[in-house]
Formats: C-alpha cells, structure tokens, sequence
C-alpha cells in the first residue's frame, strides 16, 4: 500500500493484438484502444490497416482512493476507426479487476482473448497489455487538504491522451443489429464538466455500490443504450434478489451474512469484562468469576489480573432457570497442597428482563454492577466490589459468538468450534531435463567393457521422478512435473546417478523461490546450466543443462474430474471474475444414530459438518450428545464456473477426545442443477458405506442459493472451455495427470492437517475421495450397469424396428412405409422435424423435471446387492492384510471377470480385422468377391437414383415375414467367413 497522504497512478500499457475481425469491408480493421478506470478515460492512437496491431502505449491513470482500488474495474474496448469507414466498429474488450493489478517490477505480458459485447457482435482475436501501479509520496501542501479533496468537486484539465466519450460509440450496437430502427440520440445528462459514466457513478453513495453491483450497472448500461437506448445519466440501483440485497461477490465472512437461510437460534450472552476491589490487599490474589444458571455452572479464567474480557453464549432452549447469577471468587492457599476459594459477592439477573440484540445495532456496553455478599453476617460483607457485565439475548449471527464460550459446543474446545480452512495454492513444477557436460566419471576398468547409461533423479519434498536411461553424451529433453504448494520447499535437488550401481555422479539444488513463472505458452523460459557437486571430495562433478519453471497457467486439482468445485488457473494474472454467489445454510440433521458410546453405557454423537467448494473449506461447530443437532450456519462462496460441485460432509467428532473422526454421511450439489436466485430448502438422506453394509445415518437439512446478477455472463460460462488454455495447448497425459491429482491431495491432506485445531486425515480423504483409484468389485458392477442403463435407449430403438420389421403391429408398419416414402420425396425436411420433434419431447418434459436434488443413489451405486465379501475387499488397506486363502479367493474371482472381459476385447478386436481383411487381401477369393461388388455397386449407383435406392432397402428391410427367410442373410454369412488374426494368436 502506498504512505499515508501518498498518490497512486495506475500504468496501462496497451501493447498489441492479434488476429483481429477484418472490419473496414477490405480484409482488415484500423484498431485504437480505449481505456476507462474509475471515470478517466484514455485513447491510443489509430493502427491503420493492421489485424495485428503494435501500440506500445503507456497510459497513467490517477487512483482517487487507494484503499477500494481492489474493487474498481478497468475495462479496454477495440474500436475500429469511423475514418476508414462510415462509423466506428466494435473490435473487442476486456474487463480486469483491481484485484489483479501488481506493484511496479512485478508486472508482465499477459494476453486475454476479445470478449463480445453482446450476442451481435462478430470478435476474435486477444490483446496484450501490462497493468501495474506505481506510489508516490505527496506533496506538503497536498497532505494538508487530501482530506478536504475527497469531499469536493475539483475540475480538472484531461490530459493529452484523455477524451470525452465519443458519440459513435452509442451507435456502436446499432449497427450490429441492422434491422432495428433508428430512433434519435437521447440528449445528453446535465453534469458540470463530468463525463456520463462519472455522473452515473457518482448519483449514488459509495457505501451502497458494491464491486459486483458496480460492474454490473456498466454491462446493464450497455445493453440498455443498445437495445432501448435509454438515458445514460440515471442512477444506479441495487440489484435485489427476493428482497434481499445482493452481495459482494469479492466477500466470503460468514459473520455478515444476514442469516436468511437458517433459523434464528436464541441464545444468552454474558460478557464478564473485569472486577474491582475495595481491599486493595486483594490486588495479588487469584480471582476468578462463575457464572450459574440452574444446572450451568461456568468458571472463567483464574488469573491475578482482574480484566477477563471473556464473553459466554447459552443456548436459550437449554436453560432451566430464569435468574443469571455472576459471583467473583478468590483463592486461597491454606497450605500447599490444599486450594480454597471464597465469595467476595454476587450480582443477579432477571432473564425476562434482559434486552434483546440484533446486529447491525451496536454492541451492548457493559457496566458495573455491586456484589452482594451472600454472608448472613454484616461483618463479612465487603461494600465496594463490583464487577463489569454485559448480557443480553441475541442470536448466532451475533459477531461475538465466534469467540465465545458456548454452551452447545463444549465451551472453548478448539476442536469443537466452527472454522474456516483454504487449501494451499498448487502450481506445476516443470523440469525439463536437456543433457550434461563434463561429467567426473570414476570408472575404471569397466569403461573398455561398457558404455556408462545414466538416469536424472529429481526431488521436491516427497516427490521423486526419474528420468529414462540414457548413454553418457546423449541428450534426455525429458519433463519432470512435480505439484509445488505455497509455501514452497526450499530447494529442487537434481541428481544423476549411474544405472549400473545408482551411485551419485554430481548434485544440484535449485531454490525454488529463484524459479521463473510462466502463465501461458507465449512467455519462453529460458534454459540453464548448473554445475555439479560430487561429494566431499568432489567440489566440481561436471554441469547440467536444465530448463524449469513454475507453470501457471495450469488448473492443479486436488479432488476427481467428476466432482471438481474449481477450474481456475494458478497464476493470479489470468484470474477472471466471478459470475455469482453460493449461498449455503447449513441448517441440521435429524434421527442420527449413535456412533460410541457416553460413559460406557448409553450411545452418543458429536456431530459436525464440513463442506468444501473451490479451495475454502468450511467446519460448522459440534454439537455435543445430540441425535438432532441445529446448527443454523450460513457461509458463501464465489462462483467462477456454473458446471461444479458442492461437496458436503458429516462427521462425529472423537478428536478432542484424542480419537479419529467418524464418517456419518456425504452429499454433492451441483451447481448446473440449480435454479439462479431461487433458495432450495432439503432434507437429504445421510448413508455411510462400510465394511459391514450401507448403513442410513439420519437426515441432513440443507438450504441452497446460487445467485448470479448477469445472465449473460451465466450463458456465456456454458460455451467457453472448461480448463485453462494451456490444457489444450499443452496437455498432460491421463496417467501423468492421475498421478499429479494423487500428489495434490496428499499435500493438502498433509498441509490442512497441520493447521489448528487440524482438520483430519480422514475428514479431507472422504471429502476428495480418494480411494475412487483402488479397485471395487461393487463399483465395476455400477459402472456396467451405466453403461447398460445407457445402452437400453438404443436397445428399446432396436426392439422397435424389430416389431416393425416383423409386422407386429401392422397399422404401425405401414404408417413406416408412409413416413418413409415421405423422407425420399423431401428429404430437405427430415432434419427440421428431427429437430422439432426434440424440442417438443423436451419442452414437455419440463413440467416433470424434479425440483428435489438428487442426492447419492444407493441403487446406481449398487450397495444394495453387493456381498460382505466384496465390500471387505473395498475396504481392505493396500498392500493386504487379508490371510493367503481370502486371498487366493478373491485373487481367482478376479481372475475370472478379467477372463470376461479379455473374451469380449477379443470378439470386438475380430469384427476389426474381418473388415481390414476385404482391403489386405489376406483370403484372395474373399477379396476378388468384393473387388467385382464394389464395380457392379459403382456402376449400380451411377444409373439409379440415390432416392430410389434408399427406397427400395427401406422396403426391402421391412418386407412382410411371408417374403422374409429365417435363415442369416447373404452379407451376413460373407462377413462371418472373412478371417481374421485370432489364429495368430499364442
């Protein structure tokens, strides 16, 4: 951040573009840039006839005020110039948000692609440009009146380089859409040396604009002035979503929300701030203050220093009394071994009268209340004591119930309470290995016998690859990819190592904080050499010719393809903004199952939620020793892509009693399923699979909202690719990329592990699911049965010609002969009534599409008709326990399914070589048959109509069963005869 009175200048440089839409009507486009940034606005200069135009223009903007840089938008928008043709042309824009400008050194050249302005426009092509911000320290006199500045208007004089708004660039839409009428410019908003937007802008306070409203009054200016063309100058307004104001998309503190999707829960809180004495004999003893409520007996802090300053939240509906009682107690030490403690007063309170809290009212002050001695005696009372206290009744939206001691949840055990977790920022390390130099090879005797091979062995942290063998002088050009998490590891040690003995030949550790970072496959990493140390007594054991970069214009995931709830890519320069808001009450569960046992005795649960979308993770607090738990916790998260998935979790809590968690149950949410800004209110069933069977847990309440203020952008979502770009540029292998997923989770396992309170191993692996890899009898039989359940639509399509090839219903059969006839005579109109008939089947399908979510289908999941057997083969750990005859056992089943399925790849692979066998001539009088078929077919359909053809198979195909053979048909039986490899095979 910039020093305090400090100015702020933001620097644009426009570099170039590529590959712009030819717009002038002779295959090219004269392009100049436009640049606006909290009400200024900037132009370079005109390109002529270039579709890969070259500027390298700075453009400085002033930032008005520091501290909300991060929530302004800047926004670039390509023009063609209206000198070339009658009017100027849209090219393209792009929109970054404050968030992503960098201090000045640590810019760089990024690309975007042309967004379109609406569903009109005609662009392509990307731009590259470098934004930075540069601080400056003020002047004296301009320190004395920055305060005064913000208050008012001052005008003042736009640079060379600044412009007011263009009028074509109002009719910019128009001639996009050619066939609306002209209609006249509206006039123009009265403001005193004020451009249009600044005037938009500044009608409405700054505390009721948020950076989402912000940015989308600009789009929804746009789309009015090109479809109504409504006056630019009125102010914005709020974007509400049933009666509730849209926020922040940039916020993500569950404490502001306004707790609209759960209950209101009840509860009373006391703040013990400190006590004061009258005998100042008492100064250095230990004092503490209890508080008691009925049964509720609570102590806080024993300390010498009388300034507590803990706050205490009873849940309402547990409270047996109506009378609070806060009673200050000293200690005393008779002897060593022997502790007492006395009353030096007590303060009651009636609960009927104390006041109720709702934020955003102020917090409640405390005051000082006397103690009354609970002496009989006169003597024994001591006037003067008193105590601090704050109480009154609010609610779990209160902003202090996250630090208090609760009633519900233990009191303070740091693992009972609700916290917030993120994952640790992943990035690809890629190490491409080139060759060595100058190697110290000891051989010996052996160098007249053999040619060395050596191998590269690279590390970062746990992670270990290696490269192939290769001869001494041979180059590798190998990649290495390793998952590098924030904070890194220190160093990346390469070693190279003989094959023969893996004996080091030489070593070499790079720091990875000294490691370029690339963000896309424009930006060239150039290659290094590093010199070789061998060991104590070899300070020089040759070089290493290496190229290696952090890559981070990849998505690193961390859970599988089919449940990811992020996409976006590492590096922060290709960030974009989010499209919408998830909304998630987690409001509580019902008819939960004891999962140990309380005292020996009697079963109990301590039940907790996590859920994970994108890299936040959420712990709702535990609710101790209930089967019917309500937690009413509302978080939010930021939607960068429609097509995730919300993952939810419920779990006993045994770790603050030094044990593991135990899974109660899981659901997903996918965010496509969802209706925008409509709330889903649910009970989901909760069943967790084991060893012994599916067990239903109980029931979780669940409410949803995804909010999204732009439809456009929702739309325009579906269309773009679902990873970064470099994914396609530069993809990964599936194998390589199976492994680098395994590695992602461990580190975030390991890394959310050592946070406190932890986040447990189990809890993290049964949220990412990361045992899908290891094999499942019961998961293969589902995975069947959908491929099977996907099949059976062509299986019904088949029966169907089937009946109607064997006349089964006759009135249907020659409806087909009509319909068929119909297709031949117009054939221009089978598509178009394919297409409706589509949309007709859907359109009625609507109305019966389930406003319920699915939740986990334990018949898709085929739970219900697998073995003991199979789910304790599920459930076995890897490598095995299991004694040799279990084994053996399963060893042979699994022996038999792959039989199975070696059987059916063997069949599939002879229907191939049947068909290559015509073209190979591999059975001579096979291959002459069809040699003289294909020169009567040539000449077949050179005199017959394509027409008539089609026609007559569609006959011959469904011919009445009298004129029909039993026998398989002539081709049939010429096919089945042709050869294929199978005899060839061992």
């Amino acid at each position: 951040m910039a020093a305090e009175n400090g100015t702020r200048k933001l620097i644009v440089e426009i570099c170039n573009a590529n590959n712009l839409m030819p717009k002038d009507g002779q295959g090219t486009a004269s392009a100049y840039a436009i640049v606006d940034f909290d009400g200024q606005r900037r132009r370079t200069k005109t390109k002529l006839r270039d579709l890969n135009p070259v500027w390298d223009e700075k453009l400085e903007f002033l930032v008005h005020d520091i501290e909300s840089m991060a929530s302004e938008m800047l926004e670039i928008n390509l023009y063609n110039d209206k000198k070339t043709v009658k009017r100027s042309t849209f090219l393209g824009k792009i929109k970054l948000s404050g968030s992503l400008f960098v201090a000045s050194g640590a810019e760089s050249l990024v690309y975007y692609p042309l967004e379109k302005r609406s569903v009109f426009s005609q662009v392509k092509g990307e731009i590259g440009v470098k934004v930075y911000y540069v601080d400056e320290e003020a002047a004296p006199e301009q320190a004395e009146t920055a305060a005064d500045q913000k208050e008012e208007t001052v005008e003042v004089k736009p640079p060379e380089n600044e412009m007011p708004k263009p009028e074509e660039e109002k009719k910019v839409v128009e001639e996009e859409k050619p066939n609306e009428e002209e209609k006249p410019d509206p006039p123009p908003p009265e403001t005193s040396n004020q451009q249009p937007q600044e005037a938009a802008t500044d009608s409405t306070p700054e505390t009721n604009q948020t950076p989402a409203e912000m940015e989308n009054q600009l789009v929804a200016n746009k789309e009015e002035a090109a479809e109504d063309k409504a006056e630019t100058g009125k102010s914005t307004e709020l974007v509400v979503i049933n009666n509730m104001e849209l926020r922040s998309l940039s916020g993500g503190d569950h404490n502001r929300i306004g707790y609209d999707l759960v209950d209101r829960m009840p509860f009373l809180y006391v703040r013990v701030v400190k006590a004061k004495l009258a005998n100042k004999e008492l100064a250095a003893c230990l004092l503490h203050a209890k508080l008691t409520i009925g049964t509720h007996n609570i102590k806080t802090k024993t300390q010498i220093d009388k300034d507590w300053d803990q706050v205490f939240a009873f849940d309402k509906e547990g409270l047996n009394s109506s009378t609070l009682e806060v009673s200050v107690w000293i200690q005393e030490e008779k002897n060593e071994e022997q502790k007492e403690a006395s009353s030096l007063g007590t303060v009651s309170f009636d609960l009927q009268e104390v006041p109720k809290r709702v934020p955003p009212d102020s917090p409640l002050a405390p005051q000082w209340y006397s103690l009354e001695s609970e002496s009989e005696s006169e003597s024994d009372t001591s006037p003067g004591n008193d105590v601090m206290v704050a109480v009154w009744f609010g609610t779990q939206a209160d902003e202090v119930f996250q630090e208090a001691w609760q009633s519900d949840s233990g009191g303070l055990i740091p693992e009972t309470r609700a916290k917030v977790y993120l994952s640790p920022k992943l990035w690809y390390l890629r190490l491409t290995v080139i060759q060595t130099q100058d190697l110290q090879l000891d051989l010996g005797s052996e160098a007249k016998v053999r040619s060395p091979e050596l191998y590269v062995k690279a590390q970062l942290g746990a992670q270990l690859f290696k490269t192939r063998r290769a001869q001494v002088g041979s180059a590798w050009n190998e990649d290495l990819v390793f998952v590098a998490a924030e904070p890194f590891e220190p160093f990346l040690v390469v070693n190279v190592e003989d094959a023969s003995n893996g004996q080091s030949v030489g070593e070499v550790k790079i720091h990875v904080s000294s490691i370029d970072r690339r963000i896309d496959d424009k930006t060239k990493v150039k290659s290094r050499w590093f010199n070789m140390i061998g060991g104590e007594n070899k300070p020089y054991a040759g070089r290493i010719h290496v190229r290696v970069c952090l890559e981070g214009g990849y998505h690193v995931p961390d859970e599988a393809a089919h449940v990811t709830s992020d996409v976006r890519a590492t590096a922060k320069q290709l960030a974009k903004p989010p499209i919408g808001l998830l909304d998630v009450g987690i409001r509580g569960a019902s008819n939960l199952l004891p999962v140990k046992t309380k005292d020996g005795a009697c079963g109990t649960t301590d039940a907790y939620v996590v859920a994970k979308y994108g890299p936040k993770w959420i712990r709702t607090r535990t609710i101790l020793d209930r089967f019917n738990p309500r937690w009413n916790e509302q978080y939010t998260w930021d939607v960068y892509d429609p097509c995730t998935v919300l993952t939810i979790g419920v779990f006993d809590n045994g770790r603050y009693k030094g044990e593991k968690d135990v899974r109660i149950g899981k659901i997903r949410i996918r965010l496509s399923t969802l209706d925008t800004n409509t709330v889903y209110q649910n009970s989901y069933s909760l069943t967790v699979l084991s060893s012994n069977g599916a067990k239903k847990m109980g029931e979780i309440e669940i409410a949803v909202r995804f909010c999204c203020s732009s439809w456009l952008s929702l739309m325009q979502a579906y269309g773009s690719p679902l990873l970064p770009r470099m994914h396609h540029i530069s993809p990964l292998g599936p194998i390589q990329q199976d492994t680098l997923r395994h590695t992602a989770m461990r580190i975030v396992t390991n890394r959310l592990a050592r946070s406190e309170p932890a986040l447990g191993q189990e809890v993290i692996q049964f949220i990412l699911d990361s045992d899908t890899h290891v094999w499942s009898m019961r998961r293969s039989k589902a995975n069947w049965f959908r491929v099977v359940r996907c099949l059976s639509r062509v299986a019904s399509l088949a029966r169907w010609l089937d009946e109607i090839r064997t006349w089964t219903h006759p009135s249907i059969t020659i409806l087909v002969h009509g319909l068929l006839v119909a297709m031949v005579l117009c054939p221009h109109l089978v598509l178009p009534t394919v297409f409706l008939y589509a949309f007709l089947i859907l359109v009625l399908r609507f109305r019966y599409c389930r406003q319920i979510q699915h939740n986990t289908d334990s018949r898709l999941s085929y739970v219900d008709a697998v073995s003991l057997d199979e789910l304790d083969e599920e459930f076995d750990e890897f490598p095995t326990t299991k004694s040799p005859d279990i084994i053996q056992i399963r060893y042979d089943r699994l022996r038999t399914i792959a039989g199975r399925a070696q059987t059916l790849l063997g069949d599939i692979a002879v229907q191939g070589e049947r068909l290559e066998s015509l073209f190979s001539w591999r059975d001579p009088r096979a291959s002459g048959i069809f040699v003289l078929f294909c020169l009567f077919a040539s000449l077949f359909f050179y005199l017959v109509p394509f027409k008539v053809f089609v026609l007559g198979l569609g006959f011959y195909y469904i011919r009445h069963p009298r004129f029909r053979d039993d026998m398989p048909s002539l081709p049939i039986n010429f096919f089945r005869r042709l050869p294929s490899l199978s005899d060839q095979v061992m």
